[in-house]
């Protein structure tokens, strides 16, 4: 049993390197988020310290994971993803996705307001894939304001300045795809599909 525990603590280390490297964040950045020191990240990534859950803690809210993936254990068999809706700003976001790293799935809520919101938009580094479920979204990118009723979808670079609310004062759902590194995400049809 203890060979097997040994095991599971020696692969934490490289699997936080890899998820820091993935995630495009450097020691420093990673210890000024966590509170940890960065010799101690160091030493914690390359195997020369062991993990304990005081350091793990603050990894796994600052890359936003469950502890579970920091340390590998094993999965429960059952494949549901378990939706613990997250609520920033107002609005509610419900995880679809838990892989680390790439890009991240949510449902995105916006509540009805009574009276409308003026806009506050926000900047961030990565990519953003929006599409429309219910409500009507209004969608503030750079200088552009655009209103996007249900079956319409956006995509936008998150480093420009942007705001989502309701275009109405209604509720409204979304499905978002995000990447922190800038990825795209592209649909692309069978070229023969239409043929």
């Amino acid at each position: 049993m203890d060979r097997e525990i040994d095991d599971v603590l020696d692969a934490v280390g490289p699997r936080l390197r890899a998820l820091r490297r993935a995630r495009g964040i450097t020691l420093a950045d990673l210890a000024t988020r966590t509170g940890v020191s960065e010799s101690t990240l160091s030493r914690l990534e390359s195997g020369q310290r062991r993990a304990t859950l005081e350091l793990l803690l603050p990894l796994a809210r600052t890359y936003d994971v469950p502890l579970d993936d920091l340390v590998g254990a094993p999965r429960t068999g059952d494949p549901r993803i378990h939706l613990k809706p997250i609520r920033r700003s107002g609005m509610t976001f419900v995880p679809l996705s838990r892989r680390p790293g790439g890009i991240q799935a949510f449902k995105m809520v916006i509540p009805a307001q009574t009276e409308p919101l003026d806009p506050t938009p926000q900047k961030h580094d990565g990519f953003e894939w929006l599409y429309v479920l219910n409500g009507r979204l209004r969608l503030v990118v750079g200088e552009r304001d655009l209103t996007l009723p249900p079956g319409e979808a956006a995509e936008f670079d998150t480093s420009l300045p942007h705001w989502l609310g309701s275009a109405d004062g209604g509720t409204v759902e979304l499905l978002i795809l995000f990447g922190l590194q800038g990825m795209r995400a592209h649909v692309r049809a069978d070229q023969h599909e239409n043929r």
